[in-house]
């Protein structure tokens, strides 16, 4: 599943250290703004957080004090060495767009679990997935097809590089053949 139900805690403090405490006691500052709303910063408990953005195109359901916000994350700031979260924008979306992100997140995950199992690139299942819906293709198609154009693309590289191997198999007979004359 796309969608991960996150509790957020609203915080008042702002700045380098703010963010450094909040971080110490394992949570992750955010801000969500997007749809007209007003500009709201949270905490998010780190661990979860990280586990959801995971996911691909994951749909993050934030509660805070009782409202939940459908979001997505827009901007993920990591540490370049620890790789842990230091902050996360988020936009609101609609109700639609959620659904529509779900979807495409599921077409992705099928497709990368398919093309293990047909002994595939999944990276490249999921970059082929996400150029068909960039291009118009619904994600359910999308997710078809980026296996079955994997095979085909693999198919055609094995039949090269057997036409390839036959030619130098050739081209070696011959100069045999030439040196023994």
């Amino acid at each position: 599943m796309t969608q991960v139900r996150l509790t957020a805690e609203p915080r008042d403090e702002f700045g380098k250290g703010a963010a450094r405490r909040l971080r110490r006691t394992g949570k992750v500052p955010a801000v969500i703004y997007g749809q007209g709303a007003e500009l709201r910063h949270v905490a998010l408990p780190g661990h979860e957080l990280a586990q959801a953005l995971r996911k691909p195109r994951v749909v993050l359901e934030i509660d805070l004090g009782g409202t939940t916000t459908l979001t997505a994350p827009r901007d993920v700031q990591r540490d370049p060495v620890k790789l842990f979260l230091e902050h996360v924008d988020l936009i609101a979306l609609t109700a639609a767009e959620a659904k529509a992100r779900a979807q495409e997140g599921e077409a992705i995950a099928a497709a990368e679990a398919a093309a293990v199992e047909a002994g595939q690139d999944p990276v490249a299942a999921a970059a082929a997935v996400e150029e068909a819906i960039a291009a118009g293709e619904s994600a359910e198609d999308a997710a078809a097809h980026a296996v079955s154009d994997l095979e085909d693309i693999a198919e055609a590289r094995t039949e090269a590089n057997a036409a390839e191997a036959a030619a130098e198999v050739s081209a070696a007979t011959s100069e045999e053949s030439a040196g023994e004359a």
